[in-house]
């Protein structure tokens, strides 16, 4: 199983930070904005902002929670201009870790990052220093329980998918960012709301971590994710199912 969706599939299992309702409505209304302000408020013109107001829906957020961020993106109201940065770095171990923010102030948040690094055995990197260990991918993850095979093997590939690939409990969907919103489409269009769904950075190559490592990484990670500022965070690391599950207990 890979490490991505094995972090990611037994953080939502288990109802951890990224499920508090606060933290996902904050990291939604900054992305409807920056969506919004890059590629216009009209859903059916801009594929990014309709994946995210669909998130936000799913979610349970106010229409006019959704209303007021699209707004802001555009310039219809006043509110505060967001940043899209990628921070590169190294955890315990050597692995590589891609963290992904939306801040409104970027010398706070690479200090704070730096910080926390640090202080749990990574560093941070330059640019490029780890981003070509990875791909940018659309990326879809289906529990086994939620689908038919050949359903979705058939949708996903006819809407522009890669691959699908059997993940153990769950079918992992990878395709282009290009055509990740009609094959996202195409998976909601079975009935089905996937376990995730997301443009991800995806690595190449995995480095497995265990005992102390693994726990460091694992406490690592949480403490990235929990970053009011982060959007998603991604990484090489190969950890087992066990130790991911002791460290988050």
């Amino acid at each position: 199983m890979s490490g991505h969706s094995k972090w990611h599939t037994i953080k939502h299992k288990k109802g951890a930070a990224d499920a508090k309702r606060g933290k996902i409505f904050t990291r939604i209304i900054k992305e409807l904005t920056v969506a919004a302000r890059n590629g216009g408020g009209d859903i059916d013109t801009n594929p990014r902002l309709r994946t995210i107001v669909a998130e936000a829906k799913s979610a349970n957020m106010p229409a006019d929670n959704i209303k007021r961020a699209i707004q802001r993106g555009t310039g219809e109201l006043p509110g505060v201009s967001y940043e899209e940065i990628m921070y590169e770095a190294y955890g315990p171990g050597g692995v590589a870790i891609m963290i992904e923010v939306l801040t409104d102030n970027k010398n706070r948040t690479v200090g704070e990052m730096r910080h926390t690094l640090s202080k749990h055995g990574g560093n941070l990197g330059e640019a490029n220093s780890v981003a070509w260990m990875f791909d940018k991918k659309g990326y879809i993850v289906v529990e086994k329980s939620k689908a038919d095979e050949e359903k979705l093997l058939a949708a996903a590939i006819d809407a522009g998918a890669d691959d699908m690939k059997d993940d153990e409990d769950n079918w992992e969907i990878v395709s282009s960012p290009e055509v990740f919103p009609s094959v996202h489409e195409a998976v909601k269009g079975l009935g089905i709301e996937p376990a995730a769904a997301e443009i991800a950075m995806l690595p190449q190559n995995y480095i497995k971590l265990e005992g102390k490592a693994a726990q460091q990484m694992v406490k690592l990670m949480e403490l990235l994710e929990e970053h009011e500022d982060t959007k998603k965070v991604w990484t090489n690391a190969d950890i087992a199912e066990k130790e991911i599950e002791a460290s988050l207990a």
